[in-house]
């Protein structure tokens, strides 16, 4: 019988952890698709700080190195300078990346590091206790703010694809979402591309992946994914900001 589907070889065996609804999966599996169809599992490495990506580890069937909580891009600077034959990419969420690890991905960026991060935005800290995150839209609640985020105390979410896209040494940036079988596809090409930056040796390249987080926003998977396209699309508008190859 001609198999027509199967899991990427580019992930291991260990059933995810992740909750209901949660679509960190989705966005595992295309990490691991792009580095299988690019010939480069082999030559992957990987590093998840602890905290929005701290069991990432178990699911990537490459080597992976764990970080401190938003140190990854500066892990990945220091591998990638080591190794610079392999495809070295961090896997990140907000709190992790627009938050204790603003400094270090403003400055791969600036550096023109040649790695490549995939950016989960749910727009809270997902894995350690929902809190609010720098990406938490105005007047969304979280455990640390259970009446809405309040834009006179805490200011405006910060929108990190156009803050680094406006950085010389970022070649490859681009904000994806995987609600809907399309959306999955585009994000699939993005991240394959973010890739190719690194293997042409273009510079940083990063994508950003509107998630949805069903436990900690209180809603299930549908009205989560619903609740996405309502109110972080618009915040968040997909599309590319910079790309190493005008017009592609």
């Amino acid at each position: 019988m001609t198999i027509v589907y199967e899991k990427s070889k580019g992930l291991t065996d260990t059933p995810f952890h992740y909750c209901p609804g949660c679509t960190h999966g989705v966005i595992h599996k295309l990490v691991a698709e792009s580095l299988v169809e690019l010939g480069v599992l082999d030559d992957a490495i990987g590093v998840a700080p602890v905290g929005c990506s701290v069991l990432a580890y178990n699911y990537f069937n490459c080597d992976m190195q764990e970080a401190a909580h938003g140190r990854a891009p500066a892990v990945a600077t220091g591998i990638k300078r080591v190794h610079p034959d392999k495809v070295v990419f961090s896997y990140q969420g907000d709190g992790d990346l627009a938050s204790i690890g603003t400094a270090e991905i403003v400055h791969a960026a600036h550096r023109g590091e040649k790695i490549t991060t995939i950016f989960v935005n749910n727009a809270i800290y997902g894995m350690t206790g929902g809190q609010m995150a720098p990406t938490t839209l105005v007047g969304q609640k979280t455990t640390t703010s259970p009446f809405g985020r309040d834009e006179a105390h805490c200011g405006k979410p910060i929108r990190m694809s156009e803050l680094l896209a406006t950085i010389d040494g970022a070649k490859f940036v681009e904000r994806v979402t995987v609600d809907t079988p399309a959306n999955i596809r585009k994000a699939k090409k993005a991240i394959k591309r973010s890739f190719e930056c690194q293997i042409k040796g273009e510079g940083f390249a990063i994508v950003e992946v509107l998630s949805t987080c069903p436990t900690n926003w209180g809603f299930t998977p549908l009205k989560a994914l619903d609740w996405l396209r309502d109110n972080m699309i618009p915040y968040y508008p997909l599309g590319n900001f910079r790309d190493f190859e005008e017009g592609k």
